[in-house]
């Protein structure tokens, strides 16, 4: 018997006591399979393209220590791949989304403007955020004027005490929280995969003080890398395999796409396999793994003399207290890596490809540096970099949470704790100001990310925590086996969500409610 989530669906009074339905049952016929599995993308000649930098939003005005902007969500033509038009949903029409640029303590007011023809929602990934600007999947936004999708989600009704709004809504930011790069992305619910993959992310970099006084590179040499994936028609449009490309009924993907979609293309900022020129200097990366499903293992070819290609100086909740050096940086979907990597010791002229080891064919490159010139060194790596970052002790837990996320078998859908997800079911209620242990396992693959609250790896399969679990974090990746993780819960009452951050899981039901109370 197959069952597609529509149905699943209408038998959501029996969800919500606790419908249990054998993993596999779930399944998009395979029927619909389709020939369309085989898309392949334009060819591209690799590294003939420049890096670009998504544009900074600018402020329409500030006052009351707060900033406000104002950003429209619409559908614009953008040339992706050189003499082709892709049509992109965009923040301001642009994909990337323009750059936020925030201060820590001041607040950031975005109006966003929904000019797209379906039904939207904004989630600032990584933000401490109240539970009203922080991008619940059925708090919507519904297209501006005729012509969009009626209904706030395409089951009807909202989230419980939500509501749709109507063209437009400001999201307050408070900024309270360390220095970070985070970043912004649509999250509505069923839709949150093939809605990001049209265009709807971008940058958002909250600065402060203590980052201010540190030695590293700024400026021109403190570049954003936005690393996605992407599959493209011979006509240049995104190739998304929606069960309905209108995205306003059904949701869901064709089979081959259930476990994640996959891009033959890997974009930069927006560009593919791009080139950037720099000085035989340091320079700093904020990396953002910005793919629906892919997972990164990023090498410097060839390494520097001496090794230590990449300096890690921060993760996803802003600076570690000292740096770490790298091999290579695995990345799993939402997770940001800020690095510094030192070219002086490359000679001039020398071409550095940033590869995928994880990638076969043309998703084993990622873009290339070119070491275009000499320039005197101005900025350091200090042995200290941030001061207590002022873990949770463990001592201080009032609970232990234990959560399994599992895939479905043959398409199907996906569950923690045996249980799809519900709106109207909370999986945990941790009071404000305290301190819990989750112990998070899956199978097979899957990064975790919990709305609200940066998190403390403690352990890594009953190990110590992994090379790339440093830092405040605010997503994980399992690829198999568990991690325990220290979380405080802090800043507001109300209702969030954690979710496998593979979005196409994540529209598959791999997400749950918790509330602080």
């Amino acid at each position: 018997m197959n069952i597609t989530r529509r149905h699943l669906l209408k038998m959501g009074a029996m969800a919500g006591v606790g419908l249990a339905l054998p993993l596999g049952t779930l399944s998009v016929p395979v029927g619909r399979l389709g020939a369309s599995a085989l898309v392949r993308s334009p060819r591209v000649e690799p590294f003939t393209v420049p890096l670009p930098i998504p544009p900074v939003a600018r402020p329409v005005h500030s006052h009351g220590g707060a900033d406000h902007y104002e950003i429209t969500q619409r559908v614009a033509r953008q040339e992706i791949l050189p003499g082709l038009k892709t049509e992109v949903w965009g923040y301001d029409g642009i994909f990337p989304g323009p750059t936020i640029e925030a201060r820590r303590g001041r607040q950031a007011v975005i109006r966003q403007t929904n000019e797209l023809p379906v039904p939207v929602s904004v989630h600032l990934h990584g933000g401490k955020t109240p539970p009203g600007s922080d991008g619940y999947p059925t708090d919507l936004i519904l297209p501006n004027g005729p012509g969009g999708s009626q209904t706030a989600h395409p089951h009807g009704g909202h989230a419980p005490g939500g509501a749709g709004h109507r063209g437009h809504r400001e999201y307050r930011y408070p900024n309270e929280h360390r220095a970070a790069a985070l970043w912004y992305h649509d999250h509505r619910m069923d839709f949150t995969g093939p809605q990001v993959y049209r265009g709807l992310a971008g940058m958002y970099v909250l600065g402060d003080e203590v980052e201010d006084g540190l030695p590293l590179p700024k400026g021109g040499k403190d570049v954003p890398l936005m690393i996605c994936d992407r599959t493209f028609g011979e006509d240049g449009s995104f190739y998304y395999p929606s069960l309905d490309p209108t995205l306003q009924e059904e949701p869901g993907v064709l089979a081959h796409a259930a476990n994640g979609m996959l891009g033959d293309t890997i974009l930069v900022n927006g560009a593919p396999w791009p080139q950037l020129e720099v000085s035989n200097t340091m320079h700093r990366f904020r990396i953002l793994n910005a793919s629906n499903a892919r997972s990164y293992d990023l090498v410097l070819d060839p390494p520097p003399p001496g090794g230590r290609p990449f300096v890690q100086v921060g993760s996803d909740g802003g600076l570690l207290e000292a740096p770490i050096p790298h091999t290579s940086i695995v990345a799993a979907p939402a997770e940001r890596f800020d690095v510094v990597v030192d070219f002086s010791r490359y000679p001039v002229g020398t071409k550095v490809t940033l590869r995928n080891l994880r990638g076969e064919g043309r998703t084993s490159d990622v873009m290339r540096f070119v070491v275009a010139r000499g320039k005197k060194e101005e900025a350091s790596v200090p042995e200290r970099l941030a001061p207590d970052l002022d873990f949770p002790d463990p001592d201080d837990v009032e609970v232990t949470r234990r959560f399994r996320f599992i895939a479905g078998v043959g398409g199907g859908m996906s569950a923690i704790n045996g249980e799809v997800f519900d709106p109207g079911r909370i999986d945990a209620r941790p009071r404000l100001g305290s301190t819990e242990i989750w112990e998070i396992s899956a199978d097979p693959s899957h990064p975790f990310h919990m709305h609200l609250v940066h998190f403390k790896v403690l352990s890594r399969d009953d190990g110590p925590p992994g090379p790339y679990d440093a830092g405040w974090k605010d997503t994980v990746s399992l690829e198999g086996g568990s991690v325990r993780v220290a979380a405080r819960f802090e800043g507001w009452r109300g209702k969030y969500v954690f979710h496998c951050h593979n979005l196409e899981h994540e529209d598959m039901m791999m997400m749950a409610n918790f509330e602080v109370i």
